[in-house]
């Protein structure tokens, strides 16, 4: 008499995905991540001081923000921590998020009529260290008048904005061209994050 069929060996278990962190509460970055499929599991608030330091590059500020982000985020060693920091450079200059509408037109006024970078750094924290990358963009302004830079301000967009504007909303009509990544002036680069997160074994493009 024969016995019972042996039962298949069991399926090994799913291996453990990694999950995602977003230190960042902008949600133009949770926008960007959504347009390519990554929903992070969790979003956290950083709060550092975001002055330029002395005589600081615009790259090196982007990338040492962007980088004492992830070191501030609340998170487990096992977690994956993504932060970016964005900043608009006119020469040597950083333009960051101007206190008022006066400095916001100072910052448009500079721009007009002249071309000049925008630098996102990312910065992911894997479990065994974190990787960095900094992007940059070429962007030229067409000459602003001053009826158009008031109106510009009276929208408020510029709020809350590296270089007092937004290249998403109404500031799109003040630029002719641009060099390089659209998502990076926007305020993340897509196509290296996600090369970022696959390298890190998050599955990003079968997300997307």
């Amino acid at each position: 008499m024969t016995g019972p069929a042996p039962t298949a060996a069991a399926a090994p278990a799913a291996a453990r995905l990694p999950r995602l962190v977003l230190a960042s509460a902008s949600p133009r970055r949770r926008d960007l991540l959504a347009q390519v499929g990554i929903q992070p599991d969790s979003i956290t608030a950083t709060h550092i001081d975001e002055t330029p330091l002395p005589r600081e590059l615009p790259r090196a500020c982007a990338i040492r923000l962007a980088r004492a982000k992830v070191e501030s985020a609340s998170a487990s060693p096992e977690e994956l921590v993504l932060a970016a920091d964005t900043v608009v450079a006119a020469g040597r200059r950083i333009l960051g998020k101007a206190g008022d509408a006066d400095e916001a037109a100072g910052f448009l006024r500079l721009l007009s009529g002249r071309r000049h970078r925008v630098i996102t750094a990312i910065a992911l924290r894997r479990p065994d260290r974190i990787v960095e990358r900094a992007v940059e963009t070429a962007v030229r302004f067409k000459r602003l008048s001053e009826p158009e830079i008031e109106a510009y301000l009276a929208s408020g967009e510029w709020r809350g904005k590296a270089g007092a504007y937004a290249i998403q909303g109404r500031a799109a009509a003040f630029i002719p061209w641009i060099g390089g990544s659209y998502s990076n002036v926007v305020g993340l680069p897509l196509a290296e994050t996600v090369a970022l997160l696959t390298g890190a074994g998050y599955p990003a493009l079968a997300a997307a």
